[in-house]
């Protein structure tokens, strides 16, 4: 059994090594980046936890729920026949807070919109069942 320190706690679990959880969350990350330019929200969607507790803060207001998330990208992406654009993750800052949490920070820029946009991102992923899933998004421009 190994013995792992993650922000000064020492886990002693079988646990996955730090690099691979890291690599696993950025792998759900690159997942979202391929679904949204392919104009696939659902498939975005897939990286979050599907659940009514999914939180997603965003200009100025707080989202909650995974449908409800879903919904408000969709709103804001694709009705009235809005191009999504071309998403791109940079500046990747993936820590481990648990064997089965992270927190992880970034860059996110849109591009090929009549107005480019991008921001940072904090989010909060979690290991479940269905594989690690982010359960909390605070996206600011």
């Amino acid at each position: 059994m190994k013995r792992l320190a993650v922000l000064g706690v020492f886990l002693t679990a079988p646990f996955l090594s730090a690099a691979d959880a890291t690599a696993d969350v950025r792998n759900v990350l690159a997942d979202q980046v391929a679904a949204w330019n392919k104009g696939d929200v659902e498939g975005y969607m897939k990286g979050y936890w599907r659940s009514d507790d999914l939180t997603f803060y965003s200009g100025g207001s707080a989202t909650k729920g995974w449908k409800q998330t879903l919904e408000r990208y969709k709103k804001n992406y694709t009705v009235g026949g809005k191009k999504m654009g071309t998403l791109a993750f940079s500046d990747l800052d993936v820590t481990l807070i648990s064997e089965t949490a992270a927190l992880v920070r970034g860059k996110w820029k849109l591009t090929g919109l009549s107005e480019p946009s991008g921001g940072l991102f904090t989010l909060v992923v979690k290991k479940l069942p269905e594989g690690w899933r982010i359960v909390h998004d605070h996206t600011s421009k």
